[in-house]
């Protein structure tokens, strides 16, 4: 799963993870059946809890999930032999899907409470997401490069997070905001991508006409 934690968070927290990461690949236990495990919590939060308009646990059970990112990258790290990519593109691929999870879930409570303007912002933020993270894909795959954006998906996440946690003090409306600020940026974002990728692309054609030209 995408990392959510920064890299000092995540060095902070090497000493526990360490043991866990260790003592599973002795189980022999695989990352990507890690990776897969953790996808399974996200989904299971958001289907149970947050269709169901219940965010805090939903956010608290998506975090717990959440951490097997720290775990499966620990584990491929430590065990022995040569690391195939086929785990690069598991992990992604499941970003995509714990995104649904947790976007889709808020579209359904959303709409089920009659709050259609705000079930459209949830869907246009799960929309976004997946255009986000597949220009960048496509991009690298072009060979361009693409690091770009002011949203990715930690912020999206983080973003979910204390917009969940609002609701526990009754401030509903901070979700909603929350969502449309993620809708806006993400938007944002994905034009920044295809604007960083268009000017790489423009430099390339006009150092290749040069270079015809010389």
């Amino acid at each position: 799963m995408a990392k959510i934690l920064s890299v000092s968070a995540r060095a902070g927290m090497a000493h526990l993870i360490e043991p866990v990461s260790r003592a599973l690949l002795r189980l022999g236990v695989t990352p990507n059946a890690v990776t897969v495990a953790g996808t399974i919590g996200v989904v299971v939060g958001a289907v149970v809890f947050g269709t169901r308009g219940h965010f805090i646990i939903g956010a608290l059970f998506i975090t717990v999930a959440c951490l097997t990112d720290l775990i499966d990258g620990t584990m491929a790290r430590l065990r022995e032999g040569p690391n195939g990519r086929f785990g690069a593109l598991l992990d992604s691929s499941m970003d995509r899907v714990a995104d649904a999870a947790i976007f889709g879930s808020l579209v359904y409570w959303f709409g089920k409470e009659g709050d259609w303007v705000t079930a459209t912002v949830a869907l246009v933020c799960l929309v976004a997401s997946v255009l986000v993270s597949y220009v960048k894909a496509r991009a690298e795959g072009l060979g361009f490069d693409c690091n770009v954006g002011i949203v990715e998906r930690a912020e999206r996440l983080i973003g979910i997070g204390i917009g969940a946690l609002s609701t526990a003090f009754g401030v509903l409306w901070g979700l909603q905001a929350v969502l449309w600020i993620l809708a806006v940026l993400s938007i944002v974002t994905a034009w920044q991508r295809m604007r960083h990728v268009y000017k790489q692309d423009q430099a390339a054609l006009r150092a290749q006409r040069q270079s015809t030209t010389a």
